[in-house]
């Protein structure tokens, strides 16, 4: 008798936990609270403020309430799956944006406590502060030499020729570059291998002597060896310059970075410690990007 009532109880129980809903578990997405970022998005010593950044292309929002901190003279890389917002996120900082007609940018940005929007900025010397180095290679079909010199002269920053030539030579050498094409500097730029191009054009942008240098996928197009001495230059040049790098490669977000921001659909999940992001992440979304269980 006892037996039959346990097996009526045991079957009762299993019908009843059969017809019971299961909790219902929110999609990874659910998870992010908007505005909210974990970690240390903050620094003391800040070149960029950035607060409450949303950006708009029509009526979609593709960065959604973003606010950091980009500390002075530190690298930081953005990384995250593709179309997370990050490239976006980086031509904020020197108005890039501004090229598409329907991109709008809202909340507060601010260089060294200067609005960057501010209807009164003149754009080109913001450019000069703030350089960009692109995915692609991109030198112009002049001269090495004339690649280098055309951001100081249209800047009035030489005004004789051995200041120029003096700039030049400065500029290449920060690169990494002046021993390879000292003896060719009248050659056309377009003939040099994608790694030196791309070396270049790091080249063109400090010789106006930026405080900040931004750069959205650098090594994307480079084989390994030139990757690794675009990788150098971003450690040499970061005792000088702010330098904000978008990367696909974790790797390489490890070895050239100072702090690791994290974006997942437009939103800044978490930054931290580049060490930290890759070893103990606090979010439950980084984790995942980092080991691969999606991205």
């Amino acid at each position: 008798m006892n037996t039959m009532n346990a097996t009526v109880t045991s079957e009762a129980d299993m019908s009843e936990t059969e017809n019971t809903p299961l909790p219902e578990t929110k999609p990874a997405e659910a998870t992010i609270e908007e505005g909210v970022t974990v970690g240390q998005p903050f620094a003391d010593d800040a070149k960029f403020q950035l607060r409450n950044v949303e950006v708009l292309y029509g009526e979609n929002r593709a960065i959604k309430n973003i606010s950091l901190d980009i500390a002075r003279n530190e690298v930081i890389a953005f990384i995250g799956p593709s179309g997370c917002g990050k490239s976006t996120f980086l031509r904020c900082l020197n108005r890039m944006n501004d090229s598409i007609d329907i991109c709008s940018v809202k909340g507060s940005l601010q260089l060294e406590g200067q609005d960057l929007y501010d209807p009164k900025r003149d754009v080109v010397e913001l450019r000069a502060r703030v350089g960009m180095v692109f995915q692609k290679p991109n030198p112009f079909p002049k001269s090495i030499y004339e690649n280098v010199a055309y951001g100081p002269r249209i800047h009035g920053l030489a005004n004789r020729k051995s200041d120029l030539d003096d700039i030049v030579e400065n500029s290449l050498r920060k690169a990494g570059l002046w021993e390879e094409v000292k003896d060719r500097l009248d050659a056309t730029a377009t003939g040099m291998s994608g790694g030196q191009q791309q070396r270049l054009c790091i080249a063109r942008a400090i010789a106006v002597s930026p405080e900040v240098v931004l750069m959205d996928e650098p090594c994307s197009a480079l084989d390994p060896i030139a990757t690794a001495k675009v990788e150098e230059l971003i450690a040499e040049l970061s005792e000088s310059y702010t330098i904000v790098i978008v990367t696909h490669s974790m790797q390489q977000a490890a070895r050239v970075s100072h702090r690791t921001a994290y974006f997942h659909l437009g939103h800044l999940v978490e930054v931290n410690d580049t060490n930290k992001v890759f070893t103990s992440p606090e979010h439950e979304l980084t984790e995942s990007y980092i080991t691969g269980r999606f991205g």
